[in-house]
């Protein structure tokens, strides 16, 4: 009888335990999260009639990674600050963002918007449609995760075809028949980019970013009594969950 309890005892031993559960092993340990993508951003200010477009590039610059600025203002492109914002460089500048697995593109551009056309850049009395964008950002980022914000009245043609990819997040400041405001003398910045700025550092995803962007200008708006500007958002089936920097 002694000698079957210790055959017992042993056996249980060398299962690892009578109680019939199994050996979980050792703890998973997780996989750390993937590595931040490295940003690089074009910033471009269309038009030198106000100070509110070069007011908002600067509002924005302080997104981290490689950053090239564009500007119409002679003052600005003189202290060294930026180069020429005219069609050939911004596309150009655009064309030049790389693409990889660690990397991201961040386009923003802010003027004053053209109906049925695109954004003007008054350096050389261009204009930026977003067919050419499209074209730009096809050659540079291709299908890396891009964000693209246009502020400009009528932008939201931007939010569609063909600029509307799976690899891209646009924001535009209005629909595409739509007025947007804020472009006068003695403010610092358009509605717009007011609520973008403001919204940046809430982070989040881009799409509850843009979410906080349309309450505010639609408060803005109300509190103006300007007729409703509506900005458009786009968010591509493969960045809809995105991340803000």
């Amino acid at each position: 009888m002694l000698a079957m309890i210790r055959d017992f005892a042993l056996l249980c031993v060398l299962t690892a335990g009578c109680s019939g559960k199994p050996d979980p092993g050792p703890p998973e340990v997780a996989a750390p999260p993937p590595a931040p993508r490295q940003l690089h951003a074009v910033l471009v200010a269309g038009d030198a009639s106000l100070p509110v477009f070069d007011n908002a590039v600067t509002g924005v610059g302080v997104l981290p990674g490689d950053i090239t600025r564009l500007s119409a203002a002679r003052t600005v492109i003189a202290h060294g600050d930026a180069v020429p914002a005219t069609g050939r460089q911004v596309l150009d500048a655009v064309g030049a963002l790389p693409s990889g697995e660690r990397t991201a593109c961040f386009v923003f551009v802010t003027s004053h918007g053209i109906h049925g056309l695109g954004i003007a850049l008054s350096r050389g009395n261009a204009v930026l449609t977003p067919v050419a964008l499209d074209a730009a950002l096809s050659r540079g980022c291709a299908d890396t995760p891009t964000v693209v914000i246009v502020s400009g009245c009528y932008s939201g043609d931007f939010a569609a075809p063909p600029m509307a990819r799976d690899n891209r997040i646009v924001l535009t400041a209005a629909r595409a028949d739509r007025p947007s405001f804020g472009c006068g003398a003695g403010r610092t910045y358009t509605v717009f980019d007011q609520c973008l700025l403001d919204s940046l550092p809430g982070g989040g995803t881009w799409r509850a970013l843009f979410d906080r962007v349309r309450a505010c200008v639609s408060a803005e708006e109300d509190a103006e009594d300007f007729d409703p500007s509506e900005p458009q958002g786009f968010f591509g089936a493969a960045v809809g969950d995105m991340a803000v920097p």
